[in-house]
C-alpha cells in the first residue's frame, strides 16, 4: 500500500518567493559553465525506457492571435542517429517568466526535417506543471519522439505570484490551450506536414499539467465536491487543506471566465476534446474533478504519483482518478517515497537548485533521477504504444505479472 504523505507543509516556498528569486538571479551566474543535466535515454535502460529506434528533431511553433500560444515540438526526423548535444533552457514563470535559470541537455537535431518514411505518426500533447517550462520534460519528450510519437508542449501562459489567481484561470485556459494545439496542428503544412495522425491523439501531463490531461480527456470540475471534501479535511487539520484555500476563494472567477453566471452546484460543463484518445497525469491535480467528474474520463487512462507527495497527494491525485475514471483501461503507478517533482528533469549539475534543497524544484530526495526517469518512461511508452498504436507487446507489457520495479506498486484494469 502507498504510504501517508509526507508531513512537509508543500506551501512554506510560496512565502519565501522574493528570496527565491534573489537565489535565483544568483544560481543563473553560477550555473553558467557548468555541466548540464542530460536528458536523454541511458543505453543500458530497460524495456521502453530504452532508446527508440527513431532521430529526434525538435522546433518549435507558435499559435497566433490575441493571446499566442508557443509550442515545443519533437518529432522522429529523418537525420543520422549520431546527434549533437543541444542545450534546452530551463525556465520558471516567478513573478516573470525566467528563462535558462538552468541548462537541460539533450540529443535532438534542432529544426530536422520530419521523417516521411515514419508516416503521420501519433500525437501527445505534453503539458508541464503549472508555472514550469516545457523543458523540464523535455527527457520525456524527445524518448516518446525515439519511439515514433510526435510531442507537441505547449508554453501555457500563466505565472507563479503571489495571489496565484493564474492558478485558478488555469482551469478553463489550459484545457483550450491542448485544443488550440490540436486545431493548429489539424490545418498541416510546415515542417510536420504529413507527419502528425490527429485520429490518435493523447494528452500528457505532470501537476496541473495532470489535471489538463484529465479536463481533456473528459473530466469535469466538481468544486462543490471538492468544497464539501475541504470541509472534512480541514476538521482533520489535514496538511494537504492548504490547497482548499489556495482554490476555493477564485471559484466565482473560473466561473466567469469558463462564460458561466454562477458557480455550478455540481459537476461544471466539459472542456474536454473528443479527438483524445488517451491520457496520462502524472501527480494530476484529480481532486478538482472528484468523483462525479472523474467518471467522465471514459478514455484509457495511466495516473502515476508519489507516495510522499505533500503538494498533490496521492489520494487527492492519482489514487482518486485510478478509481472513479470510467475508463475500461486504466493504469494506477505508485512511485513509493517519491515526492512531487520526481517528474521533472533532474537538477544535479546546477548549483544553485543545492541552495534552495534539491527535491523542491527538480529531481527528487528520495529517487535517483536516472531511475525514476526509466520507470516512468518504461510505463509510458508502453502505455501510448498500446493504446495509440495498437502494439500488443506493449500492452503485454502493462499486465500486473509483467512490473516488477522495486520501490513500485502497481494496478491495472483492462491489461
Amino acid at each position: 500500500m502507498p504510504r501517508r504523505p509526507s508531513k512537509r507543509r508543500p506551501a512554506r516556498w510560496l512565502v519565501a518567493l522574493p528570496m527565491i528569486l534573489i537565489l535565483l538571479a544568483a544560481g543563473a551566474r553560477l550555473s553558467e559553465g557548468a555541466a548540464m543535466t542530460a536528458v536523454g535515454a541511458r543505453p543500458d535502460a530497460a524495456g521502453y525506457a530504452a532508446p527508440g529506434p527513431h532521430a529526434v528533431g525538435a522546433t518549435r511553433t507558435r499559435i497566433a492571435g490575441d493571446a499566442p500560444l508557443d509550442v515545443a515540438v519533437w518529432y522522429p526526423a529523418a537525420v543520422a542517429d549520431e546527434a549533437p548535444e543541444i542545450a534546452y533552457p530551463y525556465a520558471l514563470k516567478w513573478f516573470v517568466r525566467l528563462d535558462g535559470v538552468a541548462r537541460v541537455a539533450g540529443r535532438a537535431h534542432r529544426d530536422a526535417p520530419a521523417d516521411a518514411a515514419a508516416g503521420a505518426r501519433p500525437l501527445v500533447v505534453l503539458s508541464p506543471g503549472f508555472a514550469m517550462g516545457t523543458t523540464a520534460y523535455a527527457w520525456l519528450a524527445e524518448r516518446l519522439a525515439a519511439h515514433g510519437f510526435v510531442v507537441a508542449a505547449p508554453e501555457h501562459r500563466e505565472v507563479m505570484g503571489p495571489s496565484m489567481a493564474d492558478f485558478g484561470r488555469a482551469f478553463v485556459d489550459r484545457p483550450d490551450d491542448v485544443r488550440a494545439v490540436l486545431d493548429h496542428l489539424a490545418v498541416g503544412g510546415g515542417p510536420l506536414a504529413g507527419a502528425i495522425d490527429l485520429e490518435r491523439v493523447a494528452v500528457v501531463g505532470h501537476s496541473l499539467g495532470g489535471f489538463t490531461a484529465l479536463a481533456a480527456a473528459g473530466a469535469r470540475l466538481d468544486l462543490a465536491a471538492f468544497e464539501a471534501r475541504c470541509a472534512v479535511d480541514r476538521a482533520g487539520a489535514a496538511e494537504h487543506a492548504w490547497l482548499c484555500d489556495l482554490v476555493l476563494p477564485h471559484a466565482a472567477d473560473v466561473a466567469a471566465r469558463a462564460g458561466l453566471a454562477a458557480v455550478p452546484t455540481g459537476t461544471w460543463p466539459g472542456r474536454g476534446d473528443a479527438r483524445v484518445d488517451a491520457a496520462v497525469s502524472f501527480a494530476g491535480d484529480a481532486f478538482l474533478f472528484d468523483g462525479a467528474g472523474l467518471a467522465e474520463v471514459a478514455v484509457p487512462l495511466l495516473a502515476m504519483g508519489g507516495t510522499a507527495d505533500a503538494a498533490a497527494p496521492f489520494a487527492w491525485t492519482t489514487a482518486l482518478a485510478f478509481a472513479h475514471a470510467s475508463a475500461p483501461r486504466r493504469v494506477q503507478v505508485a512511485l513509493e517515497d517519491a515526492d512531487h517533482m520526481v517528474f521533472a528533469a533532474g537538477c544535479e549539475a546546477v548549483p544553485f537548485f543545492a541552495l534552495l534543497g534539491k527535491g523542491t524544484f527538480c529531481g527528487d530526495p528520495a529517487w535517483a533521477s536516472e531511475r525514476a526517469q526509466d520507470v516512468i518512461a518504461h510505463l509510458t511508452v508502453a502505455f501510448l504504444r498500446a493504446e495509440l498504436m495498437d502494439d500488443a507487446t506493449a500492452a503485454a507489457a502493462l499486465a500486473p505479472g509483467a512490473v516488477a520495479f522495486q520501490g513500485v506498486a502497481y494496478a491495472a484494469v483492462g491489461y
